[in-house]
């Protein structure tokens, strides 16, 4: 079994390709953009948050269309979260060959890396996982995460050294 080194990547400027228009590709989007990518989302169709979305980022653009092999140049990072496993592969294998990290979300064994649940309060960031396993168990982690976070910004709490 695989394990992942855990890593912070400066995202601003990096430019991601994102292949789904659904609620997946919104809420990784999201993420995205709160960390200053600049992404392309390509999908015959667009979930409306996600069109509001791009109306309010700049640093988001959408294609209505499907992927079409050898179109991999420019992306840093490509995150397929289609719902057609063949095409999701197809993007899997390209960017092996062109060695663009991937991930693809209904395919844990083709993620060079996974999606985190984000915790975040002032300059603290905290990513959490389950390795790919258990998203309801790492979202649950990451709530709690967040509450704590929020009460030792309010100073309702305080973290101890040592």
């Amino acid at each position: 079994m695989n394990s992942y080194f855990p890593i912070f990547l400066n995202m601003k400027d990096r430019q991601v390709q994102v292949f789904g228009g659904g609620n997946i590709a919104l809420r990784r989007i999201k993420a995205l953009l709160e960390f200053g990518a600049k992404v392309s989302a390509a999908a015959p169709e667009m979930n409306e948050d996600l069109q509001k979305l791009a109306v309010q980022q700049g640093n988001l653009q959408l294609e209505y269309r499907t992927y079409c092999p050898g179109e991999l140049g420019k992306a840093e990072i490509v995150l397929a979260v289609t719902d057609d496993t063949v095409v999701n592969t197809m993007i899997f294998e390209e960017c092996r060959q062109k060695h663009i990290w991937v991930n693809v979300a209904s395919n844990k064994e083709q993620c060079d890396f996974f999606f985190p649940g984000i915790a975040s309060q002032g300059e603290i960031t905290i990513g959490v996982t389950a390795g790919g396993k258990n998203h309801q168990k790492a979202a649950k982690v990451t709530e709690k995460i967040r509450r704590q976070l929020l009460e030792w910004e309010n100073g309702n709490d305080h973290l101890e050294d040592g």
